[in-house]
């Protein structure tokens, strides 16, 4: 893996495709928004802001062909970092910072944030955490390594030192080798991207080496909107028939992740960490209905029509104040055994 060195913090798709649309992703037209199905076969813009001219989509997760676009912008990472910053599982953090504590050395932590996009895990747990931190921010896309590195925090809970580094690098490949001398490795959003083999390679990469990993907003398949609507469920069953197109795991990826992660003899503790959406998250609402109804309609073209007419009756009841969303995620900590000899 190459290396560079800076920081950010979300992720959004840029055109439509098969590849890893998801809850919060977007796979958004080149241009501005359109009316949903506007263009034939492309999906509605959401999930994320649609791309303005001037903006630009990035991050791979893994190696594709050269016609693959990459997927993400930091416009929609940085509309969703506050609402995953409420939503991860606070009760995750003692069991890590216990066996963080017990690691051999003295000389700071070392930590591992994969597919770091624009950076908002580090910059959500590094100031959680005590005692000097090393993070090295993992990408595919310099534009993000740069902004996140840039934006990382500086200090620790108990105002040690935060120094960051970046890896250009497909975080599919990951080898226990690329993980020596770590003390955790993070990611969010990350999981439910992923198809099984990679995330069979996480689990032996982490154990491999020793190093816990704190997983975080694992897409669980579930969601609810009040005021319910009949549409709910079958605009549910049709996005999550998406995420697990071409081989990916969508709201699979934590069941799979526990087991791969308990049969290398990681300790696995799963927690809930849903978004909870009301007037106040109005404008990451509205962009993450636009995806989530989208990427149903890609899945099941025969809903068009009645789900144009369901978003545009969503979108306005959450212009109105009177539309709340429960996005249901899981945060992931697997607990491997040490290769130190510490428990």
């Amino acid at each position: 893996m190459n290396r560079t060195s800076t920081k950010v913090g979300g992720k959004i798709p840029a055109q439509p495709g098969p590849r890893e649309t998801k809850v919060g992703f977007v796979a958004a037209a080149a241009q501005q928004e359109s009316a949903p199905g506007a263009a034939p076969g492309s999906v509605i813009p959401g999930a994320g802001p649609a791309l303005r001219p001037g903006e630009r989509a990035t991050v791979r997760l893994r190696e594709t062909g050269p016609d693959e676009p990459p997927r993400y912008a930091p416009e929609w990472l940085e509309l969703r970092e506050p609402a995953d910053a409420a939503a991860r599982a606070h009760e995750l953090l003692d069991p890590l910072r216990i066996r963080l504590a017990n690691l051999p050395g003295k000389a700071g932590l070392v930590i591992h944030d994969l597919g770091c996009g624009t950076g908002s895990m580090g910059r959500w747990l590094a100031p959680r955490l005590d005692g000097a931190q090393h993070w090295i921010l993992h990408d595919r896309d310099p534009y993000l390594l740069h902004f996140a590195a840039v934006a990382s925090p500086r200090s620790a809970a108990d105002g040690s030192r935060v120094s960051v580094e970046t890896r250009r690098g497909d975080v599919a490949r990951l080898t226990p080798d690329a993980l020596a001398g770590a003390s955790l490795v993070t990611a969010s959003a990350l999981l439910d991207v992923l198809k099984r083999e990679e995330i069979e390679t996480l689990a032996a990469a982490c154990t491999g080496a020793g190093c816990p990993a704190l997983l975080t907003l694992s897409v669980a398949g579930r969601v609810e909107l009040t005021p319910s609507d009949p549409m709910d469920a079958e605009i549910t069953e049709a996005f999550n028939a998406h995420q697990r197109r071409d081989g990916l795991l969508g709201p699979d990826a934590i069941t799979v992740a526990c087991e791969a992660f308990s049969e290398w003899g990681a300790t696995v503790r799963v927690n809930p960490s849903a978004w909870r959406l009301g007037p106040g998250e109005a404008a990451l609402t509205a962009q993450w209905l636009r995806g989530w109804v989208g990427a149903a309609v890609e899945q099941r073209p025969e809903l068009k029509q009645r789900a144009e007419r369901y978003l545009q009756q969503r979108l306005a009841a959450c212009e109105a104040g009177e539309l709340r969303v429960t996005v249901h995620h899981s945060d992931l900590l697997a607990l491997s055994r040490p290769t130190g000899g510490t428990s």
